[in-house]
């Protein structure tokens, strides 16, 4: 069975699949989102981003610079709607999906970025998405240069200097790596890091359903990747799937790295206990 055809429902989801970038990131996210609830009304979450619109829509129009107007994006999100990030939220699935987001009123970077981008879009803002590590920001191109807002932080505006100072003394990477790491990602990128935060948040907490998931679509993104079809293997045999599971292991041991054969013919025998088992 073809990876991708789990997705015929995810409109913005099948863009990706093939590599096309005219993809609404909003509702790629709710559909990441519909994952776990199911009945999932996606006109809740665009109501509620057009509302916080026009509250600032005015605002915005009469900011006499730029950074005003993002003044006024993160007034509105931060201090009017109490819109942040905190260290609890990375233990949250929840705090990944963006209606839950709103809800609760706290997420994860990259999630509340997402936010940030929706309704500045809304009053004529484009913050572009920054895949930095270990932290999601988004940047705005204003007439002096780039300027880093970060959602997490309350919406706190960050110059250049001020990202690469912060990100020198976190990442241990060399300042021409952290100003690479700043420029501007496509929605292809964003989706990938919005998962792989998923499956780790999963794993780590031994929610092999939900983790299958989220790897099955990190797979279908990612067809010719090893180490996702490995995790993929992995992850099936962990939630009772063994068929797919045995058909994957055998994949990978052609193309397997040497030190992994002996691990992954174990995982092989097991897959093939299971099926003998529920046979």
């Amino acid at each position: 069975m073809p990876l991708n055809s789990d997705f015929t429902c995810d409109s913005e989801f099948m863009k990706l699949l093939t590599r096309r970038t005219d993809v609404n990131l909003t509702v790629a996210a709710l559909e990441l989102a519909r994952d776990a609830y199911p009945h999932l009304r996606f006109e809740d979450t665009f109501d509620w981003i057009a509302a916080r619109a026009e509250e600032i829509a005015r605002p915005v129009a009469r900011a006499r610079c730029e950074l005003k107007a993002l003044a006024e994006l993160r007034g509105c999100l931060a201090s009017c709607h109490g819109i942040r990030g905190d260290r609890e939220s990375y233990d949250l699935a929840d705090c990944s999906y963006l209606h839950r987001v709103i809800e609760l009123r706290r997420g994860i970077p990259i999630s509340l970025s997402l936010l940030y981008m929706a309704v500045a879009a809304e009053v004529g803002i484009t913050l572009h998405g920054v895949s930095a590590p270990g932290h999601f920001l988004t940047r705005y191109e204003s007439v002096e240069g780039p300027v880093f807002l970060d959602a997490f932080a309350e919406g706190k505006i960050l110059t250049p200097e001020e990202c690469i100072a912060r990100m020198k003394q976190s990442s241990g990477l060399s300042e021409e790596q952290i100003i690479a790491s700043l420029e501007p990602v496509g929605p292809r990128t964003i989706v990938i890091r919005m998962l792989n935060n998923l499956k780790a948040l999963h794993v780590r907490q031994e929610n092999w359903s939900a983790a299958w998931i989220v790897q099955h679509r990190l797979t279908a993104l990612q067809p010719t990747s090893y180490s996702e079809r490995r995790d993929l293997a992995l992850i099936s045999l962990k939630s009772n799937r063994p068929g797919m599971a045995l058909d994957l292991f055998e994949s990978c041991l052609q193309r397997c790295p040497c030190e992994e054969m002996p691990s992954l013919e174990q995982h092989l025998a097991e897959a093939r206990r299971q099926i003998v088992r529920w046979n």
